[in-house]
């Protein structure tokens, strides 16, 4: 947990970086809730570290109900960083050409969402909102990040009828978009096998994960013993905790980890199995 909250102090700082350094100073906009606060915030003056907390709040509430409750305090803790971060990075143009300053933000934020992402957490907005509907589906979250985000660069584009700011932004959560599914992985597919003797043990504590498991029953060909052989089918974002299960439960079992094409069917926990 302490290492998983480390890597989500960094991801805030990269992502607060983003924001100072680069978007704030050209008025740039990241997506989704950050740039709604960010548009209220170039409106009104008020602080968009503040405003970007406070919208945070509903959005962590639908994630605890929807997700679980790990990933809504790591993003909690990220959302609270990520506002007090950008309370001392200085916000200065040091980059003039605003596309240089659109793509280096954009990279910025992307890396410091993704590792929080990795961590088991998010940036909290639209990344929280993104996690839910990608969780029972096969595509990139990334990509579903910028279509969420065309409404607010529509909503920058008409209150600050600049659409070269606009166009400026979109290239940014674009570029933000694509380094998130450069980090993130959560929609690349593994199959594991597992040759274990602790099958009840393995299976009660799988099953948390909310995946389908498969036993199957062997025999070692050397051994000529019974055993058992668990077959499941999870996400690469998963993987670490898969593992972490089994070398707690079973430190001897025998792991097989393949790449996966596709699935078809149910991809969460299929009680029938």
């Amino acid at each position: 947990m302490l290492g998983g909250l480390l890597i989500i102090a960094a991801g805030s700082l990269f992502v607060a970086a983003g924001f100072n350094l680069f978007l704030v100073p050209h008025q740039l906009l990241s997506g989704g809730i950050s740039g709604i606060s960010m548009i209220i915030g170039y409106l009104t003056g008020w602080n968009i570290g503040f405003l970007l907390l406070l919208s945070n709040v509903p959005i962590m509430i639908w994630g605890l109900w929807a997700i679980g409750r790990k990933f809504v305090v790591l993003s909690t803790v990220s959302v609270i960083l990520t506002s007090w971060f950008l309370q001392f990075i200085p916000a200065f143009r040091f980059i003039q050409d605003p596309i240089l300053t659109a793509v280096a933000g954009g990279v910025m934020i992307g890396i410091g969402t993704g590792i929080s992402m990795r961590a088991g957490g998010s940036t909290g907005g639209f990344d929280v909102v993104g996690s839910i509907l990608t969780r029972d589906r096969d595509f990139p979250l990334g990509t579903l990040l910028f279509g969420l985000n065309g409404l607010v660069i529509l909503a920058l584009g008409y209150f600050k009828r600049d659409w070269d700011l606009a166009l400026g932004s979109m290239l940014s959560i674009y570029m933000t978009g694509k380094v998130i599914d450069t980090i993130h992985t959560r929609h690349l597919k593994v199959t594991v096998f597992i040759i274990t003797k602790q099958k009840q043990l393995l299976l009660d504590r799988l099953l948390l994960i909310q995946r389908g498991v498969t036993a199957i029953q062997s025999e070692g060909a050397y051994t000529q013993q019974q055993q058992d052989m668990l077959m499941t089918v999870t996400t690469r974002y998963e993987l670490a905790e898969l593992k972490s299960i089994v070398r707690r439960t079973d430190p001897h079992a025998f792991v097989n980890i393949v790449e996966t094409v596709g699935v078809m069917g149910r991809f969460r926990r299929d009680k029938t199995k």
